[in-house]
């Protein structure tokens, strides 16, 4: 017998789900307006970084400064790297900055081998990244070196190019005295000193990032 306080069941009646949360009822493996909008953020501060950079290398650096502009950009960059990845934990994010980037420096007028480079480093960056979930220390530190290397396209041609290179300053109407001291310090032993740099600052540039993501971002609940 039914008692008289509890309504009886129909065969039609419809049992209620629990609501899901926003998060599970979306698609958290893709990329959102919102994720595209932090993405713009993060790719505008690593532009600012790089811009450091480029001022840093060329008053301390001299004739080197445009060959180690990756090494020092790498230096300094690796707070917004690694909030970057701890806020959005998905892939794309990674390569979509790298790829704003290298489209500032095509459209520079910059040689398209610049635009190659910052999709190939930056995909492979976050390729290593995805496979420890944005959360493994070390991947995200191999990330990390990998994605700075996208920052070699604009220099590359200075040794893999040299002609195009020299056609392209003439073009713009540099003068000899100028391409000669463009290409002063271009020989291949700078070229594995220049790549070796870059592998030394982007570690400790990282490994400076994670210490600083866990020292006060996590503290003050940014991440």
């Amino acid at each position: 017998m039914t008692s008289p306080n509890t309504p009886a069941e129909t065969p039609n009646q419809t049992v209620q789900s629990t609501p899901q949360p926003a998060a599970e009822a979306g698609k958290p493996g893709k990329l959102q307006v919102s994720d595209l909008i932090t993405i713009g953020v993060f790719a505008a501060l690593y532009f600012v970084m790089v811009c450091i950079a480029t001022l840093v290398s060329t008053l301390v650096m001299g004739g080197f400064g445009s060959i180690f502009l990756p090494a020092v950009a790498a230096l300094i960059s690796g707070c917004v790297y690694m909030l970057l990845a701890a806020r959005l934990g998905k892939f794309g994010g990674i390569t979509v900055m790298g790829l704003v980037v290298g489209l500032f420096l095509f459209v520079s007028g910059h040689f398209v081998l610049s635009f190659i480079a910052s999709i190939v480093f930056p995909v492979a960056a976050d390729l290593i990244a995805r496979a420890g979930k944005y959360k493994s220390k070390a991947l995200l530190l191999v990330s990390y070196v990998v994605f700075s290397y996208g920052l070699t396209g604009p220099i590359l041609p200075l040794w893999f190019m040299k002609d195009a290179y020299v056609a392209s300053l003439q073009a713009r109407g540099k003068d000899a005295a100028y391409i000669d001291g463009v290409f002063a310090n271009i020989n291949t032993g700078s070229f594995f000193l220049a790549m070796g740099a870059i592998l030394v600052c982007a570690a400790l540039g990282g490994w400076f990032g994670q210490k600083m993501l866990r020292k006060h971002f996590v503290k003050a609940s940014i991440v």
